[in-house]
């Protein structure tokens, strides 16, 4: 599916996408130790726009993402949320939730044509900023989340670190996930 330049570095990501590749390396609760746990995901972004905002349009995908380890019948993650492109200022934004009780808005700069860019988000930021509950806000509290895209023909992949204040580590500890999804339709 070819986008039009009203989506910018957004438009190759509309589609349906699979990966088989995943790493998740996060610390297990239920075998109290680091693991690094292979997954498998599907993601669909649906394009919309525009989003007008007074003199502000924005394009954007509406989007959808599961994560399943081995044969399990439920993820054990699944995000919703949109992505979204300014193409008068180059910012790039992704809004999501994560039903844990976790919001996200990351965002950066890009160019129309990037084929890579980077989106953060800060606990606190006056933009790019994380909610969380009250139990995650005392157990493992996110300080800061950041990914990197990466599109290919036909593929495009990710490496996102969320960092994380957690009971369990004197120091942050580094949540990292990455992969690569395949056009499937």
């Amino acid at each position: 599916m070819a986008m039009t330049d009203e989506w910018g570095p957004l438009g190759p990501l509309a589609g349906e996408w699979e990966g088989e590749g995943g790493l998740d390396t996060a610390f297990s609760h239920s075998q109290n130790k680091v693991l690094g746990t292979p997954y498998l995901e599907k993601c669909s972004l649906k394009p919309f726009g525009p989003v007008d905002n007074g003199s502000q349009h924005l394009y954007g995908l509406d989007y959808r993402s599961a994560m399943w380890r081995g044969d399990e019948e439920n993820p054990f993650h699944t995000e919703v949320g949109y992505w979204l492109w300014d193409a008068s200022t180059g910012e790039v934004m992704r809004g999501f939730v994560v039903p844990r009780g976790i919001t996200v808005l990351a965002g950066g700069i890009s160019t129309a044509d990037a084929t890579q860019f980077t989106l953060k988000a800060t606990h606190g930021h006056p933009h790019y900023d994380i909610g969380e509950n009250l139990y995650l806000a005392k157990n493992a509290s996110t300080l800061s989340y950041e990914v990197t895209i990466t599109v290919g023909d036909g593929a495009w992949s990710y490496d996102e670190t969320t960092m994380l204040r957690m009971n369990e580590f004197d120091e942050p500890f580094a949540h990292t996930d990455n992969n690569t999804l395949h056009r499937v339709g």
